[in-house]
C-alpha cells in the first residue's frame, strides 16, 4: 500500500509493475488473508502493528477486484490498464507534438522491433504501450527466476526501457503541471 502510492506518485510505470506483480504474488498466495498477512505484511519491520491491518484490508481489496474481474487465474486489473491506455493516449500525443521531439527519437529505436515482439508476445489488437508493459512485465519475471542474462531479455530492456521510462517522466511532468503538450515555443 506505502509502496504503491509512493511508485503511483514518482513513476507510473514502475507503478504498474508493480501491481502487476502484487496479481501474480496474491494469485500465488490463493487470496488466502492467512497467507498474505504471514507472506507480505508480518514480517515488515518498518510498519507498527496497528497499521498491520489497514495493510492487510489494502491487499484483500485487490483480491477481491480480482475476483470481481473474473482475472483470478490471469489477466491484470482494469485500473492498470486504464492507466497504459492514458499512456497510449500520451504516446500518441508526443510522436505529432513538437513537446515530443525528443522522445520520437527514443522510440525511433524501439519501432523496428515491434513486429518481433508482437510475434512474441501475441495479441496483434494491443497497442504499442501495452506490448511493451508486457514485454517488461516478462523480462522481470526472467529476472527473478535468475535467467535475465537470455539475449531475449536483454534486449527488451534495451529498447524499451528507455521509451516507458522516457513516456512515465513525460506523464509525471504533465500530471504535476511542468509541462504543457499544447504550448508552443512562442508562447
Amino acid at each position: 500500500m506505502d509502496i504503491a502510492k509512493a511508485k503511483r506518485r514518482e513513476n507510473i510505470a514502475e507503478y504498474i509493475l508493480y501491481l502487476w506483480q502484487l496479481e501474480d504474488l496474491l494469485r500465488a498466495l490463493q487470496f488466502s488473508p492467512e497467507a498474505i498477512f504471514s507472506t507480505l505484511i508480518a514480517p515488515r519491520k518498518d510498519i507498527g502493528e496497528e497499521q498491520k491491518h489497514v495493510f492487510l484490508l489494502w491487499y484483500m481489496d485487490l483480491a477481491n477486484l480480482l475476483r470481481q474481474e473474473g482475472k483470478e487465474e490471469k489477466g491484470h486489473l482494469e485500473h492498470t490498464l486504464h492507466l497504459i491506455q492514458d499512456l497510449h493516449d500520451l504516446h500518441l500525443q508526443l510522436m505529432k507534438l513538437p513537446v515530443g521531439a525528443h522522445y520520437r527519437q527514443t522510440y525511433a529505436r524501439l519501432e523496428p522491433e515491434l513486429p518481433r515482439l508482437r510475434s512474441v508476445l501475441g495479441n496483434p489488437g494491443m497497442n504499442d504501450t501495452e506490448l511493451c508493459f508486457r514485454a517488461l512485465y516478462a523480462a522481470m519475471l526472467y529476472r527473478i527466476k535468475g535467467e535475465g542474462d537470455k539475449s531475449a531479455v536483454t534486449d527488451t530492456l534495451e529498447y524499451i526501457s528507455p521509451v516507458i521510462a522516457e513516456l512515465a517522466d513525460m506523464h509525471g511532468k504533465v500530471e504535476r503541471g511542468e509541462v504543457n503538450l499544447f504550448k508552443t515555443e512562442a508562447e
